[in-house]
């Protein structure tokens, strides 16, 4: 499959394909961080009182990215204040890894991100989620100082978004 293949839409968080890849997200980082298999229980707690909502206009927006319409990736962005929002929830299951579309995906939610009135995405991550933090490297973020804090933050990155992406929006 090639990067033409993929098409990257927003979609309302909980449509039964948006559902399955939030998740197979939470269950892959989940499983990783526990380093053994996660429950259908613990992932249905884990999604339980999430934030998800704020994933939606004004707040924010949810892209699913799909190959040949079969769902493939996901990630969202949410509007922290009137200059910055934050990358969450990116995921792209296995089978599509490769294959340019983490990189069709990143682009496509810093365009959503200026279109919310961004102009500076932040997120945050774990040090074992190498894969993750690989991409947002090759996508320009830069490590910045803590802006939030939790118990499955570990390192914190930042990029200032471009103009033409906000324009475009």
């Amino acid at each position: 499959m090639t990067r033409t293949d993929w098409t990257i839409r927003p979609e309302r968080y909980d449509t039964p394909d948006a559902t399955a890849l939030r998740r197979d997200y939470y269950d892959d980082v989940a499983s990783r961080y526990w380093r053994r298999p996660a429950t259908a229980a613990e992932i249905d707690e884990g999604l339980t009182g999430d934030g998800v909502e704020q994933l939606a206009p004004p707040t924010g927006q949810f892209l699913v990215g799909r190959v040949d319409g079969r769902p493939a990736a996901c990630g969202g962005v949410v509007l922290l204040d009137g200059e910055r929002a934050e990358l969450t929830r990116v995921f792209l299951r296995h089978a599509f890894r490769g294959t340019g579309g983490a990189a069709l995906l990143l682009e496509a939610l810093e365009s959503a991100a200026s279109a919310l009135g961004a102009r500076r995405m932040v997120l945050n991550t774990r040090l074992d989620l190498v894969e993750a933090r690989a991409l947002y490297v090759r996508g320009g973020y830069r490590e910045i100082p803590a802006y939030c804090e939790g118990p499955y933050m570990e390192i914190w990155y930042g990029k200032e978004l471009r103009a033409a992406s906000r324009a475009a929006g």
